[in-house]
């Protein structure tokens, strides 16, 4: 799995979620994850998550640190556990910089302070299971109240290439693990 982080500002609209995004915007191709920050703002009628669709519950932010994962030859639920080990990896993360069980996964979301910390979706292409996460940096812009990494004083480019490698890690090592084994008679 190739991994970056995008030094370019990009503001996610909901539009990079889509087959092929790092390769046509940045060379990067096949499984992978990058890393990005810039403000996010969702139009309803681009959203894929049918519940906020239903709910009317826009997605923005006006600064974020956006993940993007795209794997081929995965299955939807493939994806969805890809999007909980993504998550599990930031909060554990988080957690060890905070000294503490501060950070709390529920499924694919995190809070910190009982406050709402990230977004985060996995969705399916014609040819890729795609993910997009993403954590407040700042508090403003949002829906709803939020925590903040800014609040937990953790600097984002450090923290977000240090997650970009743990992930790209986990999933070699899930590669590795599928063939290492006999099959059973």
């Amino acid at each position: 799995m190739e991994f970056c982080f995008i030094k370019k500002e990009i503001k996610y609209d909901g539009s990079q979620l889509s087959s092929h995004f790092a390769y046509k915007e940045f060379g990067i191709s096949g499984n992978s994850i990058v890393a990005f920050i810039g403000p996010v703002d969702v139009n309803i009628k681009k959203m894929v998550d049918i519940e906020d669709v239903r709910n009317n519950q826009s997605i923005s932010g006006n600064r974020m640190l956006n993940f993007i994962v795209e794997v081929f030859d995965n299955d939807l639920r493939a994806g969805i556990w890809m999007q909980r080990l993504l998550m599990a990896i930031i909060a554990d993360d988080l957690n060890k910089r905070l000294k503490g069980f501060k950070v709390i996964r529920e499924g694919d979301d995190l809070f910190y302070n009982k406050l709402k910390l990230s977004v985060s979706i996995a969705t399916v292409s014609p040819v890729s299971v795609m993910i997009h996460s993403a954590l407040n940096l700042v508090s403003t812009g949002t829906p709803i109240p939020v925590s903040c990494l800014h609040e937990m004083k953790i600097e984002p480019v450090e923290f977000a290439l240090g997650i970009l490698e743990s992930f790209a890690r986990e999933f070699k090592g899930v590669d590795f693990a599928r063939v290492k084994v006999n099959w059973v008679k």
